[in-house]
């Protein structure tokens, strides 16, 4: 299955049905992108599930979500059913032996797969408002609290942080306007809001600590293959954009880890992007660039993205441009809709005389697909009409003892299962307001204990005996907690630029394309 650092995909077939020959993905090449298409039912996850297990044999990291849970079965050994057996013949693969993959499963609610978090500093405020479907407004707030928070050395590491930040702002809407920008109560109680709406829907289980670390998608075994992660994604999809922008958020955490490699012999990590289509609904026109930024640039850093879904016309066409490995399932033409993707489809492709490529589309039956790759110096293949190969693992999902089987001997066993909860924004900031409910409180103790006395003092005085002004007293008492009041947004404010000073000594918060944190 892997020839001279090929990875073998299919056997094309002549238009009079005869054998023609084997397609193969260049290893070389596999981190120009790609994208596998062709509607439901047509084979697209047994195609993802071939692909990840070639990558894995050659010793390349794999990571894909599972959509439907058929994806689970890699990591169980293959059965021979009929099909499989009948279509190896079919194509000549006459060395196809049953096989199991090293697999590692991942889940953001920890049921199906070890606990998968990142912080919300991490996330980002870019990322973070397309999670939130914030406003331009409420996105700028959002900038705002990740500025004081950065400037502040308040760690954003949950929901809870975000919240008492967004309080703090609220509090003190006023003074941060006049030094970051103006600041609405309106947009700061639109943004508590929705975080309200993330926690109901699960979100606060996927921010926290320990976070996710790159480097635990990008294993390899002892015998020298790549380890397949598997996103449990059945119960995540009940949450698109939670889904969607997760996943970018992993490619961008890639991008901005990641050194430059240039162009290696084989990826250092094939990222699958199932049902594409997500990330790219109603999304801003600012969030398409940078994902087409990233997506150009991670070429460099090793990183191989393959987007999978129904549709061609799902993914813009300036990120379509950069794909350069492409398998074409069969689509249907109803609507003017569809039969317009089958002419965006064919037209992408490298021209082929012996056949019409728009017209082959619509015919592909189950497990064939119209397939080009990056051949010799980068150049598109021709288009070939081919079968493609049966997968070497089990096809459909496993069960649950043998899924907990599997995590229980994970090499990531034990490191994301509990919860860590260090100090962060919201404790120092309850403490901060604690702090200053207690001076407050004594401060004015002090004053009225001094209110008394000066009363009592006051019973025993004439007038003309040196107490002519005492009446003025208690205005200038007045003022004088009007003066403190006054002194303790100020102080508070310098006492903020201090902490602001002392703590970027040594350190700088520098974020990348999208947002996030760059460690």
């Amino acid at each position: 299955m892997l020839v001279d650092g090929k990875i073998f995909l299919g056997t094309s077939r002549n238009p009079d049905e005869s054998l023609n020959k084997g397609e193969y993905l260049d290893l070389k090449y596999a981190n120009r992108h790609g994208i596998v298409t062709g509607a439901t039912g047509t084979g697209k996850t047994v195609t993802l599930q071939g692909l990840a297990e070639s990558f894995s044999n050659a010793g390349v990291p794999v990571f894909c979500a599972d959509i439907k849970g058929d994806l689970s079965g890699i990591a169980a050994m293959g059965e021979p059913k009929d099909w499989i057996t009948a279509r190896a013949q079919q194509i000549g693969l006459t060395e196809w032996q049953p096989q199991e993959f090293p697999v590692i499963f991942w889940d953001l609610f920890g049921e199906k797969g070890h606990r998968v978090r990142t912080t919300i500093a991490e996330m980002g405020p870019l990322l973070l408002a397309r999670l939130m479907d914030a406003s331009e407004a409420q996105e700028g707030v959002l900038n705002i609290a990740f500025k004081i928070a950065d400037q502040g050395g308040l760690a954003l590491l949950d929901l809870k942080d975000l919240q008492a930040l967004l309080n703090y702002m609220a509090e003190h809407a006023s003074e941060l306007s006049g030094q970051f920008g103006l600041i609405s109560k309106a947009s700061v109680g639109s943004l508590q809001r929705g975080l309200l709406v993330l926690e109901q829907q699960g979100a606060e289980q996927f921010f926290g600590e320990p976070a996710l670390s790159i480097t635990d998608i990008m294993r390899t075994t002892p015998d020298g293959r790549g380890a397949v992660s598997v996103l449990a994604a059945d119960k995540l999809m009940m949450n698109p954009r939670l889904y969607a922008t997760f996943l970018l958020w992993l490619l961008s955490e890639l991008f901005e880890e990641l050194p430059e490699v240039g162009d290696p012999d084989k990826p250092k990590l094939v990222f699958f992007f199932d049902e594409a289509h997500l990330l790219f609904n109603d999304a801003p026109k600012v969030l398409i660039e940078r994902v087409e930024q990233v997506v150009r640039l991670i070429r460099s850093k090793g990183v191989g993205v393959y987007f999978v879904t129904q549709n061609p016309l799902d993914v813009p066409e300036t990120i379509l441009a950069q794909l350069g490995n492409r398998v074409q399932h069969a689509l249907r033409a109803y609507t003017p809709r569809e039969q317009k993707a089958v002419r965006t489809a064919a037209d992408t492709f490298r021209p082929n005389p012996a056949f019409d490529c728009a017209t082959a589309i619509t015919t592909l039956g189950i497990g064939e697909a119209l397939v080009s790759t990056l051949e010799s110096k980068g150049v598109p293949s021709m288009v070939e009409r081919t079968l493609i190969r049966p997968p070497a693992g089990r096809v459909g999902p496993i069960t649950d003892a043998e899924r907990q089987s599997v995590m229980n001997v994970s090499p990531v066993a034990g490191l994301y299962d509990k919860d860590v909860d260090r100090e962060s924004a919201f404790e120092i900031l309850t403490q901060r307001a604690q702090k200053a409910v207690e001076a407050e409180a004594a401060k004015r103790a002090a004053e009225e204990k001094a209110s008394n006395d000066d009363s009592a003092a006051g019973r025993w005085t004439l007038p003309g005996f040196g107490n002519d002004e005492e009446p003025s007293q208690p205005s200038s008492k007045t003022s004088t907690r009007r003066s403190y009041q006054r002194e303790t947004v100020v102080e508070a404010a310098m006492k903020s630029a201090a902490r602001s000073v002392a703590n970027s000594l040594g350190r700088a918060i520098v974020r990348g394309i999208l947002g996030s944190l760059r460690r």
